[in-house]
């Protein structure tokens, strides 16, 4: 049955049709709402969104690429039901033909890579779980490229997916659509390129195909733009390297590559892809111009920030970087992972960041004249006014940390930068919330204060905390005066502050009396150290399967939710009531304290009454509350339930 199910789903692939229009997606069109695409960290699992059930690899061993039954591949002209799809199914298939293309690529088979990949890139699987992550994961969802068209309806979704999947082979890749955002703590914006939805849905599958093979050969300390990697991870890194009194590595090169999106050389990423099967595909992406203000500008060079497959891209180009700079490695047996070699330089990269800790000024010298015409060939430079060598003693910023060495200790603490943004940004939008509630600065202010506070919990932040807690207690007693001007100093302390924190016996909580919520403090946040994640350790490793589920399970940062939330997670086994599905992805963190704050702001909303039914009835009489992922609730508003308990049973995440 499953061989003739995926025979058929050849088949049909084959018999593509050769139009390259794209699938009707009428009354599925929103205006853009202004959302920049990223990951969405709310209750959504983005992990992996590929795969297949394939069986005809006879030289498959062990575990990886075993199957189940699931209903994936079909004939071309059988009709979807974008809410039966068996998703869990779907991304387990997925992960283990990630597994298959990760453990070929380690053992340098080539020919067997670029044939798990074609398998991966006609997949049904992965065009249905990539047109997934597109619609409804992604928070660009609903932010259209130069065709105006979003897709948000699951007729819509099944359509697109259906097209992709058979009917895509001439399709000709459309300009991107230019949209600038503001660059943190600058005046300057950055330059982001919007993909057409099509676009997007096969830059997914691409990457599915491409990334594991990558992963298998990326360096141990690329931190930016992978699974299971985060700043986290780089600061981490940084802290092991030159901790201690012993270490001999002072020096720094703090370094930051010119437009480096922008400028990387096309010719030098396609002869990285080698002969990966899409790489014809992934030419047409590069070179398919960008849309800004009505003019179509052609793009000899770089790779737009927006696209799905941008940052593999980007990562790929720079592939190398450590072996120029005179990075050597040997095995540590006591970490059991690579150690630096002594007397050689350390090189953490995130993206187009990076720092290189040397033992002395002229090795850091010496990495950068050994750098500079590495990065020419691939068509980047360094950006002279943000690179610099430095000695630990004076201090660097990276990713929004200080890092620094106050006599014989390192601590890393936020940068002053940061607490700058921070405090502004409060400032801000307290005063944009003069005329509000105090419903509404609640709603407002817990998502940016947990958000901050979770992307600095690993660092030595008590202090900023704290300072922080006092300059937003002094914003919330101006605005409760503002709001109030004719009341006394006493009444507004009555009103507005107390003991509302349920265990904190702290009288000058600012809150909400009609219904007892109250404002979260930065300094409530635990400081808990980050555990590194070990060499080159990728989750698409088969070989470290228990390592990545230990991750994931062990006592480490629970998610900055309340107590109430927390619990309830922990009841629901951390999974979907809906779909059984994750709700947290340990392998894809939020990278910042914006996407820590969306993340919050999303959970929030994903929070809803038991409106799940086993007939689909109507809302069941038990007022319990559950935990289901934000797609999953946007399932049930349009007036259809959700899709039905898994087959599987909810057990431990």
């Amino acid at each position: 049955m499953t061989r003739e199910a995926n025979a058929g789903g050849r088949k049909a692939t084959g018999n593509r049709d050769s139009r390259s229009a794209p699938p009707p997606v009428v009354s599925d069109n929103w205006p853009d709402t202004g959302g920049m695409p990223g990951p969405e960290r709310g209750l959504t699992r983005v992990g992996w969104v590929c795969g297949e059930m394939m069986i005809d690899d006879n030289r498959t061993d062990g575990q990886v690429g075993r199957h189940g039954a699931a209903v994936m591949n079909g004939p071309e002209d059988e009709p979807l039901d974008w809410h039966q799809v068996d998703w869990g199914q779907a991304e387990s298939d997925v992960r283990r033909l990630r597994q298959r293309i990760f453990a070929a690529s380690q053992a340098g088979d080539l020919a067997r890579v670029r044939n798990l990949q074609k398998l991966m890139l006609r997949s049904r699987a992965n065009t249905l779980t990539s047109v997934r992550r597109v619609t409804e994961l992604n928070a660009g969802r609903r932010t259209a490229g130069v065709d105006g068209v979003t897709v948000v309806t699951a007729q819509g979704k099944a359509e697109l997916a259906s097209w992709v999947q058979h009917r895509c082979s001439s399709w000709t890749a459309r300009p991107v659509r230019r949209v600038f955002i503001p660059k943190a703590g600058s005046t300057k914006v950055r330059a982001l390129g919007i993909p057409v939805i099509v676009d997007r849905c096969l830059q997914a599958q691409a990457l599915n195909a491409l990334e594991p093979e990558w992963e298998a050969r990326f360096e141990a300390k690329s931190y930016g733009f992978r699974p299971g990697r985060s700043c986290q991870d780089a600061m981490a890194a940084i802290f092991w390297t030159v901790a201690g009194s012993r270490t001999k590595r002072r020096w720094a090169l703090d370094a930051d590559l010119a437009s480096a999106f922008d400028h990387v050389d096309h010719d030098h990423i396609m002869g990285q892809l080698g002969t990966f099967p899409a790489r014809e595909l992934v030419r047409r992406w590069l070179k398919a111009g960008v849309a800004d203000k009505g003019r179509i500008a052609p793009t000899e060079e770089g790779t737009p920030q927006g696209g799905v497959i941008s940052p593999l891209i980007f990562n790929i180009a720079l592939h190398g970087m450590e072996a120029a700079a005179g990075v050597v490695y040997r095995w540590d047996p006591y970490r059991e992972s690579n150690g630096s070699v002594p007397g050689t330089p350390v090189l953490i990269r995130y993206a187009d960041d990076l720092v290189a800790l040397c033992d002395s000024r002229e090795q850091a010298e010496q990495v950068k004249a050994r750098l500079t015409p590495w990065l020419a060939s691939r068509g980047l430079a360094f950006n002279e006014d943000k690179t610099r060598v430095v000695h630990l003693d004076e201090g660097l910023d990276f990713l929004g940390f200080n890092v620094r060495r106050y006599g014989g200790k390192l601590l890393i603490k936020p940068s002053a930068g940061a607490v700058r943004r921070i405090r502004r940004r409060l400032s801000a939008e307290m005063a944009a919330l003069r005329g509000a509630n105090v419903a509404a600065v609640l709603r407002k202010i817990n998502p940016i204060v947990r958000g901050w506070a979770a992307y600095y919990r690993g660092a030595v932040s008590t202090e900023t905390f704290h300072k922080l807690d006092r300059h937003l207690w002094r914003l919330c007693y101006k605005w409760a005066t503002y709001r109030h001007p004719k009341k006394s100093k006493h009444w507004v302390v009555n009103r507005y502050f107390g003991s509302f924190h349920p265990t904190r016996r702290d009288r000058w909580v600012f809150g909400n009396r009609d219904n007892g919520s109250y404002l979260l403090r930065f300094g409530w946040t635990k400081i808990i150290r980050h555990d590194l994640v070990k060499g080159t350790s990728s989750p698409d490793d088969p070989a470290l399967s228990s390592y990545w589920t230990a991750r994931r399970r062990k006592a480490g940062p629970e998610p900055p939710v309340d107590r109430g939330r927390m619990r309830q997670l922990q009841a629901q086994h951390g999974r979907c009531a809906a779909c059984g599905g994750l709700l947290l992805d340990a392998d894809r963190p939020p990278t910042s304290p914006q996407e820590w704050e969306q993340w919050l702001a999303v959970t929030r909303k994903a929070i809803t009454h038991k409106a799940i039914t086993e007939a689909g009835t109507g809302p069941s009489d038990d007022h319990g509350m559950l935990l289901i992922h934000t797609h999953c609730r946007r399932r049930t508003v349009t007036g259809r339930p959700a899709a039905p308990t898994p087959r599987h049973a909810i057990g431990p995440a």
